[in-house]
């Protein structure tokens, strides 16, 4: 079973993905979107690239010493 927090970042992966698709499905219909709306994807993507980075860094920590 996985822990709390990584079903929270899948789940916050899954919105970032449906925010962008549906901002880029807006985009090419021509429907004008707030403009919060790429800052909100921006934010959430900028969250999962952060803890992927520390995944990263722990993982190699953990194989050199």
């Amino acid at each position: 079973m996985k822990s709390t927090f990584e079903l929270m970042r899948v789940w916050a992966a899954l919105t970032g993905l449906a925010l962008a698709i549906w901002y880029f499905v807006a985009l090419y219909m021509g429907v004008k979107t707030t403009d919060t709306l790429p800052m909100l994807i921006a934010g959430i993507g900028g969250f999962e690239m952060v803890l992927f980075g520390q995944d990263f860094w722990f993982k190699r920590s953990r194989q050199n010493g």
